[in-house]
């Protein structure tokens, strides 16, 4: 009888069984670390924040200075959240807090804040929770003096793009700030990338000549004399960034305007307007400063800081990166003493640095900004480099032209 063949089963080598193993342990264990990687490892989150304030109508859209009342509120509400954040559960995972705008409404004004965490994705339903819970607290309890009203807190996380884009429109704001410490300057340190993001090189036929100030996306303030004998716009183009030869930005040149007074032998009105062919783009490491009020007043003794790519001492080099000195305001009867200036610093200038000596600004500074942060760390030009006696000398500080007595003039010409 005919018997079928019973068919043997043919078994795996143990060594491809073990391989087989582990390969799929190592997919496993690798799917799973990643996983727990993206479940655990901490993220920076971004978020914008807005709540309403009754009866009261604030108008600070950030782009300008603002007025002396925004500010008082603007610093209060930093310090509250600042406090509410740092005393609440959530202190570690929290990194920044400010606000941006003030803009009024029809029945007061409307606040707007930047926020930022850093914390595992997995917690971030319940940390937007808190946070929204936080601010809720810290407006019913600690900013009923200012008529806020809790119920509007509205919370919403931003992409981190749109958090710079918020912050970039805004004048005066560093994206790095500058410890402060101890063409024109002496005894500084190289700046930070973005820590002045409104200095600018005025380059003349390609090379660095002066500085200026970015004031808008189309105007730049500079020093009169830097155009006194090179005044064709087309020899001009603007770099922005902190290497002077290897700008980050560029742009042409296309009118110059002197101050209708300026006079070179005194230095009188020594303050131009130097107007782009093209608008700017405002990023993290271009934006411009704000221009102060008229009626801002600095005291003796006010820190102040100078930038700029001028020589590191008299007839010396040329820095490649650019420079920053701290610098505190001088009283200008003090400038004006027979063993400094003999009066020649008029209402119009004002004097920064020190009668020892110290910090100053040098040649090929000219034109470039001397800026002053308010309570909130927003910077305002005060100041453009104009002139002096040498280079850090003893007696002999920086003389600079006080920009809040052209605050009219700077709007007539410019519509900002």
């Amino acid at each position: 009888m005919y018997r079928h063949g019973i068919s043997s089963q043919r078994s795996w080598p143990l060594w491809t069984t073990i391989f087989t193993f582990l390969g799929v342990a190592a997919i496993l264990g690798v799917t799973i670390g990643l996983l727990v990687h993206f479940l655990a490892v901490e993220k920076t989150y971004y978020y914008q924040g807005d709540f309403h304030i009754s009866g009261v109508t604030y108008n600070d859209s950030c782009e300008n200075a603002a007025s002396q009342a925004s500010t008082n509120l603007s610093k209060d509400i930093e310090t509250k959240m600042l406090n509410a954040f740092q005393n609440s559960s959530i202190y570690k995972e929290y990194i920044k807090s400010e606000v941006i705008k003030l803009l009024p409404n029809a029945s007061g004004s409307n606040v707007q804040l930047q926020l930022k965490f850093k914390f595992p994705p997995a917690e971030r339903v319940s940390m937007r929770t808190q946070i929204k819970a936080i601010l809720h607290q810290m407006l019913k309890n600690d900013m009923a003096s200012w008529n806020a009203v809790p119920a509007s807190i509205k919370l919403k996380e931003i992409s981190k793009a749109a958090s710079e884009m918020l912050t970039n429109n805004c004048c005066g704001r560093q994206l790095a700030n500058s410890i402060i410490t101890d063409n024109r300057i002496v005894n500084g340190k190289n700046a930070l990338l973005g820590a002045w993001p409104w200095q600018a090189s005025m380059q003349w036929k390609g090379h660095h000549y002066c500085g200026a100030s970015l004031i808008s996306s189309r105007w730049l303030l500079s020093a009169a004399h830097c155009f006194a004998k090179k005044n064709n716009s087309k020899d001009w183009t603007v770099n922005f960034g902190i290497v002077v030869n290897k700008p980050y930005m560029t742009r042409k040149v296309q009118n110059i305007i002197f101050h209708e007074n300026y006079s070179s032998p005194g230095l009188h009105d020594d303050i131009a307007l130097v107007q782009l062919a093209e608008e700017v783009s405002f990023t993290k490491y271009v934006r411009r400063i704000c221009l102060p009020e008229a009626q801002m007043k600095l005291s003796e003794n006010d820190s102040v800081v100078v930038t700029g790519w001028g020589t590191l001492n008299m007839n010396g080099s040329f820095p490649v990166i650019l420079q920053e000195a701290f610098l505190k305001i001088i009283d200008n009867k003090i400038c004006n003493a027979p063993y400094a200036y003999s009066g020649f610093v008029t209402d119009t200038m004002l004097c920064a640095g020190f009668m020892s000596g110290e910090a100053d600004a040098c040649q090929n500074d000219s034109g470039g900004p001397l800026a002053y942060p308010d309570s909130r760390n927003i910077w305002h030009l005060v100041g453009i480099v104009s002139w002096g006696d040498e280079c850090g000398k003893k007696n002999k500080p920086g003389v600079y032209t006080r920009v809040t007595s052209y605050h009219n003039w700077i709007i007539s010409k410019t519509g900002l």
